[in-house]
Order: C-alpha cells, then structure tokens, then sequence
C-alpha cells in the first residue's frame, strides 16, 4: 500500500482515510484515529469532512474555513433552538426573530456571509437535508423569499458536532452553497446516554419555556449501533406591546369590544413540539459498512397579525379610508342602506350605525367585530425524512451508494377573521391550505488515491447525483378562499390576513436534476496543496450549469499556512419560488395593504413585469492564512462573493384602477381588491465582501482550566445592479444594511473538578432597523451598536448529574426602540429586525443526567 504523506499539522491523510465517506457522508471520526498516539494529540471531534472530497482533515489542516461546534458547546446556551445556538458560535451567521412575519414566524430564516437561507446548503450525516415547505414572504430584506432548509428541527441532543464550511462549495455540492455549508453530524455512540430538563422564561415573566430531550445508545450486535435521540418542548408566548392609539382612542369613546393590547408583538405559542432522531450503522465485513438515518418532527405555533380597525380596515369596514362605512345590501343595492360616517370617535354610537343595523336588509362587519379583531396565525409543521446507504472499499476504490427522502409540510390555518365576501355568515376560524416539500435523492460516490509520476497519494474523487423535488399547495376550506355573494359590493374575498388555497391555487409542481461530479487533490510538495473541482448539472425546468472551484493551502512554517479558494457557483430557483401563490398584509409607510403573491408567470404577476426564473450565478473569491502555536489557534479569512440574478421577491407593485379592464382580459378576477402584487424576481446582482476571524486560546487559571475563543464577522453588501421597477430603494437598503457589518462573539469557559463556568460577550455593530417590512422614512432608521452578555455555571452533583443556571442577556440590554413618530404607532414597542432577542433577558436551570 502507498506510504501517505504528513501535513506539518501531524495528520496523516491515510491513516485519516480510514472508511472514510466519499461526499462528504460522516461516519464516526473515532474511526480516523488508526493511530492511538494521533488520537491522544488530536482531539477528535475537530476533523472534518466537508470542504473536500479528499480524506477527513483537521480544521487547521484544510484549505477553506470550517468551524467545528461540539456537542457541548452547544449545550451552554438557554435556548434549545438550533439557530440561537449557532449564532453564538459562528462569525457571519445571523437571524432574527419573527413575530409578525406569516409563515417565517413557523419556520426562521437564517443568513450565512449575508446572504439568504437558501444559499446555504445542509446536510445531515453529510447527505443533503431537504428545505422547509414555508417560503419568508417578510424574512427580513436579505431573506425575503428565501427557502431554506428548517434546521431548527434539529434537536443538539442528536448531534455529536456541527462542520460548518464557510466557503462557496457548489462545485463540490451542488445547488445551494453559494455561502457555504452546514453538516449536522448526529452520534454514533453504541452504548451510554443523558436525559436533559430545561426550563426557563424571560425576565418580564413570559415566554416559559420547557424542554425534555434524551439519548441512548444501543449496540446492534456486535459490529454496528442504533443510536435514538428525542426531544419535547413547549414554549408560551410573548408580549413586547402597547396599546395601539387609534384602538385607545376608539376604546375611550365607549367600544367595550377592544381588547388592550389590540395587537401583540412578540413570539409565537408553540405546542407539541416533538422531534426524533435514530442513526444507525452496521459492519458487514471489514470493507463493507450499511447505515440508516432519518427524523420525525412536528410542531404547532400560533401568533399574532395586524390589528384591524372598525372603522377604517380597507374592504372590510370601509373603501373610502374611514370616511364612510363600507355597508352590504342582501338584495344587491347598497344605495338602500343609507351613509354611515366612520370618521368619527365610535361609529357603534352613531345613528345612521343604528339604523343600519335595525334594517335586515343591511349589514357591516361591526356587527360580528364590533371592536375589530386581530387574526391569530396558526400553524403545524411536519417534517420526515430517511437515508439509507452502503458504503466501503473494494480494492483500491472507496464507495458510497446511497438514497434517501424527505419531506416538510405546513398546514396553516387562521382563528378570529373573517371572510367579508360572505357577510354576516361568514364563519371566524379558517383551514387556509398547507404547503408541502418533498424530495428524493441518490448518490453514488467513488473515490482512490492515484500515483502520477512523482505525485503519489493524489485524492481522485467522481460521483453521480439524481434528485426530485416537488412543491405542492393543499386546498383550505371553501370558506377561506371562496369570493362570497358580496365580493361585487367591495367586501374582501377570502380568510382576511391569509386567504385560503382555492382550486385555481392548490396543485403539485415538480422537477428533477441530475448532476456529475470530479474533485482532485495533490500534494505538488510537502508544503503546497492543490485542489479541483468540476460538476456539471442539468435541471428539468431551466436547463444545465458547470461550475469549478479552485483550492491551495501553502504550510510556511510549523506554525503558519496561508489558504485560498476561487469558485464559481449556482442556485437553482426553487420549485416553490416558481409556483407559490399567497396573500399577506404588508406595512407601507404606516399603512397596512393587502398583497398578492403570485408566480412569475401568472398573468397579474405578468401584467406587471413577472417572467420565468432562471438560476442565480455567482463567483466567490477568498484567501486567509492559520496560525497555530501551542494552545493559541487563530484564522483569518477575506471572502468576495459576486451573485448575478440574484432571486428575492419583487416590492409591492400598486394595482393601479386604469389596469383593472386590462387585468380582467388577461384573466384576473377582482383585481379591484387587490391593492399590490409581488413576485419574485431575478432582479439584483450584488457582491458581498467580508472578514471572519477564529481565535481560541486555552490556559491553566485560577487554579483551573480556562479556555478563551473569539469568532468575529465583518460582512458588506453592495447592490450592483437592480431593476427599479420592481424594486424600492428601501428594499435595496434592506439588502445592503439590514444586518450588522460587524458581529463579535468572545466566550471565557472556565472549569474545575466539579464546577464550570462560560461567559459570553455577544457584540452587534450597526444595522439598517426597519419596523416589519416598512422601508419608509416613518418605519426605519439606523439602530445602535448593542453588547449582550450570557452567563452560565454547572456543577456536577455526582459523577453523572449536572446541575446549570444561567441566563442569556443577564443584563437586560435593550433592543432597540422604534423612533418618535412611529413608537407605539402599531401597538409595537421595539424594531423587531433586530439582530438579538428584543424580548430581553432570558433565565434558565437544567438538569442533566449521564448513563
């Protein structure tokens, strides 16, 4: 057999290649560790197998930047969120809370390197994890349309360590890694396991929070595991509000029917929150290894919307702006029914209102919402999925032959609304429909080492990937999408806030890809390490794509290597991005309008500009340098991203009355109650350019162990072209500035026989705050640099029980707070596109036990 070369870092790429699995598929890195006395220097749980098709390497060893998070890093942090755990860890990862925000407050969008959710690509075992149902309709500027994956799904209780590849891989990957990629590793242990309880709520006394996870290892005879994980949760909401001016006002002219607050802002109820996770694997032989993954998920959230005003909600209460109540005629003549002024301190007072009412031939929503209402936004998420693969070494090649599927569905529905079209008979909870995600993967991967020449141990890789993708809108009740007997009369069609899926909406679009790989890497000396890679791919519905990318990591000294990448890259317009159909309330310069979300093509979407979607392209550029000496580990690394085509959602194009004949002849039912249409768009290039900085640093202190690590992101965006027809310059701020620059973490952990302790500076530099997704003068500024700070101290009871308190932002740092003119306007207190959590500081005790 070939004799492997050494790294200056002490690894050896042979003996690291040990079963290990082609595209990047983990299998447990204890298996790496062929040598004990490498397994006693190295800790194991910093290898890595994304970035290269090559063998597993250490993250100080490899040519791009990867970040490993270990289990128990993940542990020391309040919240059981997967996203607020990752935050804390990796530089340039944000997100932000979603209170009002339609289906992205089920499922949160996340932004790496500041760019969407989509442009990051998961994987789960090293196997592509397949994206939420929900699509961000207001994700918050640089997610907006955004359809990611819904890691938060994935429970820390499962994950023996996070690989985060902060590089542009879809060379390497395909679709999806224009940012980078995720790999959630799940434990392989075959024996052992903990039960964990959390609980915890914020400081201004809501938002209790409970968690019950577990996971037990379990030996599959002798010559394979199956290791099960679960976890519980619920969590209640919460309330960052004040009562809203126009619903006071009205409440103090005598409307007992307002509730205080009208509307809340904060975070949703969720209930039933379940998740299990079972990875498995088994030794046939010596050569030859079968495993199986796969999860069962489900969760329930209900949240708030805007609050509609008795008086003056548009096609609800009145059509004029509040100046007269919009009044139904059950014979079809609204002249009958007489004028009943709205613009005044209770309509419920008035006269003409009385009269109304007495005449059985006349109606308005009043007399079901006498004080308005508030729709509740509810949801379920459903989420599966199963892998299973054979892989090992015949001769000189490796293998990895693998399947899998998996699915997300979001069934939605709305409590407290209405269907105005159907008057007074309208019901007030609605089924709107579901959005469902399904897709289905095969690989089959190869791999050798080669000698050429005087190149030996040179890494071949080729591979073959085939995947189907489907999206499809499930019908809602009738009642929620039906135009009623009074739509002509000017009273909105459907569940109002969220109209149901109708025939014309519901249905299933689907598409395939299929995609070809080579990946090459050489040692050219000792010192000087070469990578290539090429993939081809061809999609059903757009066409086909080449992408390469380009790698070298130069070791100058023991201590010092110097890396860099060039890549080109691509991101496949979604099946959902080309197909979803919505309808959601939107806020445009204090005012709240109704908005039509339609496919590209789809002839209102068309009327105003919509056409096919093509891919995004990018070229990605980066370069930075490791530095490695005793306990201090450092990388620095400059990244250049340039994405043309760039695919986000359209602003909100105003129907305008002189197109509704137009809209009619194409095909467009009721445009007139349509106040604007959005789609999405291939309409922006931008490039983004930013600095992440690793630090870690371990040392003996105050008689104990103590271990420092910083992760710093400087990110920058600039919007290089777009089209300003469809797009507002707010939208492009939003995109530019819309997350912090600069993003610091600093965490001190400290630790004694049976005491620990972490502390954690969390800094967000200054960003473009916006109130929902109001990019107005009146609903945005620029907010304040902030500093939270995260505490928390274990001590070990016995041997195997751990007891923790702690709290995250132990200071309370505000958020910050909406300016003069729009505070409190609607009902709301703070921005809440804040980079951290407006609710405030966070308390919280665990107990965990090990057996």
């Amino acid at each position: 057999m070939m004799q492997s070369k050494k790294s200056k870092f002490g690894i050896s790429s042979l003996s690291l290649a040990i079963s290990f699995a082609l595209a990047g598929s983990v299998v447990s890195t204890q298996a790496f560790a062929a040598d004990e006395e490498v397994a006693k220097k190295e800790n194991v749980e910093k290898i890595a197998v994304v970035g290269s098709r090559a063998a597993p390497r250490s993250i100080g060893d490899s040519p791009v930047p990867i970040d490993i998070i270990s289990s128990d890093d993940l542990k020391k942090n309040g919240s059981t969120d997967m996203i607020d755990m990752l935050v804390t860890s990796v530089p340039s990862f944000n997100s932000r809370a979603q209170p009002i925000s339609d289906a992205a407050t089920l499922v949160r969008p996340v932004n790496l390197r500041g760019l969407p959710s989509d442009s990051t690509l998961i994987l789960v075992n090293g196997k592509r994890r397949h994206r939420a149902s929900v699509i961000a309709f207001q994700g918050g500027g640089i997610n907006d349309g955004a359809q990611g994956p819904d890691i938060s799904v994935i429970p820390g209780v499962a994950l023996k360590q996070v690989e985060v590849l902060r590089d542009g891989a879809a060379a390497q990957y395909g679709s999806d890694a224009i940012a980078g990629v995720m790999n959630f590793v799940l434990k392989d242990a075959s024996e052992g396991g903990s039960i964990t309880v959390s609980q915890g709520e914020y400081y201004e006394g809501d938002g209790a929070a409970t968690t019950i996870d577990g996971n037990i290892g379990l030996p599959l005879t002798d010559d394979g595991f199956v290791n099960i994980s679960a976890q519980y949760k619920t969590a209640d909401a919460t309330s960052r509000s004040v009562q809203r001016p126009d619903a006071a006002a009205i409440a103090d002219a005598g409307n007992t029917s307002i509730l205080n607050p009208a509307q809340t802002w904060g975070n949703p109820e969720i209930n039933d929150d379940f998740t299990v996770f079972v990875n498995s694997g088994f030794d046939i032989n010596d050569n030859t290894h079968l495993y199986a993954f796969g999860n069962v998920s489900s969760r329930e959230a209900t949240g708030g919307f805007y609050y509609r005003n008795p008086h003056n909600r548009g096609n609800v209460y009145s059509v004029d702006g509040g100046e007269t109540l919009l009044v139904g005629a059950v014979n079809g003549d609204q002249s009958t029914c007489g004028v009943v002024p709205a613009n005044v301190a209770n309509v419920l007072n008035t006269p003409e209102y009385q009269a109304m009412v007495a005449d059985p031939n006349c109606f308005s929503m009043n007399q079901i919402r006498p004080g308005g209402y508030t729709p509740q936004f509810t949801g379920k998420i459903e989420d599966m999925s199963f892998f299973a693969g054979v892989k090992g070494e015949s001769g000189e090649w490796m293998y990895d032959v693998s399947a899998g599927t998996g699915s997300n569905k979001a069934s939605f529905g709305l409590k407290n609304s209405l269907n105005p079209s159907m008057g007074l008979d309208t019901p007030t909870d609605f089924d709107t429909g579901s959005y469902e995600q399904v897709e289905t993967t095969f690989n089959a991967d190869f791999s050798r080492f080669v000698t050429i020449g005087s190149l030996e141990d040179i890494s071949f890789a080729t591979g073959f990937e085939w995947r189907e993708e489907s999206f499809e809108i499930g019908q809602g009740d009738e009642a929620s999408w039906i135009a009623g007997p009074y739509a002509d009369q000017g009273f909105n069609i459907g569940s109002h806030g969220f109209k149901g899926f109708g025939p014309e909406s519901a249905g299933k679009n689907d598409r395939s890809n299929i995609g070809v790989y080579t990946d090459i890497e050489a040692y050219l000396t000792e010192d000087l390490l070469l990578g290539f890679a090429l993939r081809y791919e061809n999609f059903s519905t757009f066409g086909d794509t080449l992408n390469y990318k380009l790698t070298a990591q130069y070791v100058a000294t023991d201590e010092l290597s110097f890396r860099a990448s060039h890549s080109t890259g691509f991101r496949a317009p979604t099946v959902g991005q080309e197909n979803v159909v919505n309808t959601q309330t939107s806020i445009v310069n204090g005012d709240l309008i109704q908005t039509f979300i339609a496919p590209p093509t789809n002839p209102l979407a068309a009327f105003y500009g919509g056409e096919v979607l093509n891919p995004e392209e990018s070229v990605s550029y980066a370069a930075g340098f490791v530095y490695q000496y005793d306990n201090l580990f450092l990388t620095v690394d400059y990244y250049n991203i340039e994405v043309t085509g760039r695919i986000a959602q359209s602003s909100q194009i105003s129907v305008e009355a002189s197109d509704y004949d137009a809209l009619r002849a194409a095909g467009v039912e009721f445009p007139e109650l349509i106040s604007a249409v959005t789609f999405y768009t291939n309409d922006f290039d931008t490039t983004t350019q930013g600095v992440d900085v690793v630090a870690s640093y371990t040392t003996e202190m105050l008689s104990g162990d103590a271990k420092f690590s910083l992760a710093y992101g400087w990110t920058d965006t600039s919007v290089d072209k777009y089209d300003p027809e469809t797009t507002d310059a707010g939208k492009v701020r939003r995109l530019e500035d819309g997350i912090p620059a600069h993003r610091a973490t600093l965490t001190w952990g400290q630790s004694w026989d049976d005491l620990s302790m972490s502390v954690r500076g969390n800094m967000f530099g200054e960003y473009y705050a916006t109130h929902a997704d109001d990019t107005s003068d009146w609903g945005s500024e620029v907010a304040d640099a902030a500093v939270t700070i995260d505490l928390e101290v274990s001590y070990a009871v016995l041997d195997n029980l751990t007891v923790s308190v702690g709290a995250n932002n132990i200071f309370d740092q505000e958020a910050q707070k909406l300016k003069d003119g729009t505070l409190g306007e609607l009902g709301a207190v703070y921005y809440e596109s804040g980079p951290f959590d407006y609710n405030g500081g966070f308390y919280y005790g665990r107990v965990n036990y090990r057996f």
